[in-house]
C-alpha cells in the first residue's frame, strides 16, 4: 500500500472510530507500527488527525452547544459504556449512600449493581425505574423534568439534593477538557451536577473516550475535583490532572 493510500485509510478509520491506537492501525493495514507512527506524525502536521502517544484521535471543533437526545446517546459507544458501568458498580459498598446522576452511562452501571443494602438517590427517571426493578432502596428527587434527557433538574431539584450527604456519586458528563474541566450544555443540569459533587465524599465521572476534548456551555467542576472512569485516554495529559481508571 502506498503512503497516500495509507493516509486516506487511516483518516477513514480515525473518523469512524473517533480514537484508535497504533497497534489497531498496524493490524488493520498490515503495516509495521513504526510506519504507522510516521504516518500519524505526517497526518497530524497536515491537520488531518490529532496524534497522541500510542495512537490518534479525530480532529473536531471542541466547542459544542447542542445536545443529542437520550435515544441517540443510547445507541452510541455501547461496549465502552458497558465496561465503564460494570467497573463503576464494583465501587459501591453495602453501607454506601449513593447518588447516581442521569445519563446513559450511569444508567448502564445499574445493570451491574450487586449491593442490596446501599441506598440510592437519582435524578434520572429511567435510573429510578431500573433501581426499583432490582429491588434496591431508591429515592428520586423532585423538580422539573427535562424531556430530552429524562433528567430531573431545576431550582427545586437542587434544593432537594442539597439536603443529602452522599458517600459516593457517579456523574455523567458531555465534555471533558484540560482547561474547561467537566462541561454540559444545560446550565440547570450543570448546577445540579455541581451540587451533587459538593454533597459527596467521593465522586466518579463516567465518560467514554469520545467525551474528551469537547467543551459545552456550562463548566460544573474542574478536573481535579473528580475521578474519571473511562475506556481509553486520548491524551496522557489528563492523567496529570486527576485520578483516571481505564477499563476494558
Amino acid at each position: 500500500m502506498l503512503s497516500h493510500e495509507r493516509y486516506v485509510r487511516i483518516q477513514e478509520i480515525v473518523n469512524e472510530k473517533g480514537t484508535v491506537t497504533v497497534a489497531e492501525l498496524s493490524k488493520e493495514l498490515d503495516t509495521s507500527e513504526s510506519t504507522i507512527r510516521r504516518d500519524l506524525t505526517a497526518l497530524d502536521e497536515l491537520g488531518k488527525i490529532k496524534k497522541f502517544f500510542g495512537g490518534a484521535t479525530i480532529v473536531e471543533a471542541p466547542h459544542r452547544f447542542l445536545e443529542d437526545t437520550i435515544r441517540v446517546k443510547e445507541s452510541l459507544m455501547n461496549e465502552e459504556k458497558t465496561a465503564i458501568g460494570k467497573y463503576a458498580a464494583t465501587l459501591i459498598s453495602d453501607d454506601d449512600f449513593v447518588f447516581i446522576d442521569a445519563g446513559t452511562t450511569t444508567a448502564r452501571m445499574i445493570d451491574f449493581i450487586e449491593k442490596n443494602n446501599a441506598t440510592y438517590v437519582t435524578n434520572g427517571i429511567t435510573h429510578a425505574r431500573k433501581l426499583l426493578e432490582k429491588g434496591l432502596n431508591t429515592y428520586i428527587i423532585g423538580g422539573k423534568i427535562k424531556t430530552m434527557t429524562e433528567a430531573i433538574i431545576g431550582v427545586e431539584a437542587i434544593a432537594n439534593l442539597a439536603k443529602f450527604n452522599f458517600s459516593k456519586a457517579f456523574i455523567g458528563v458531555n465534555g471533558i477538557d484540560l482547561k474547561a474541566g467537566y462541561t454540559t450544555p444545560d446550565i440547570d443540569e450543570g448546577l445540579l451536577k455541581e451540587t451533587a459533587i459538593n454533597q459527596s465524599n467521593m465522586v466518579f465521572v463516567l465518560a467514554d473516550h469520545s467525551k474528551f476534548k469537547k467543551i459545552f456551555a456550562k463548566t460544573f467542576k474542574e478536573l481535579n475535583q473528580c475521578c474519571i472512569i473511562t475506556d481509553s485516554l486520548p491524551d496522557p495529559r489528563y492523567s496529570h490532572e486527576t485520578v483516571i481508571k481505564i477499563v476494558k
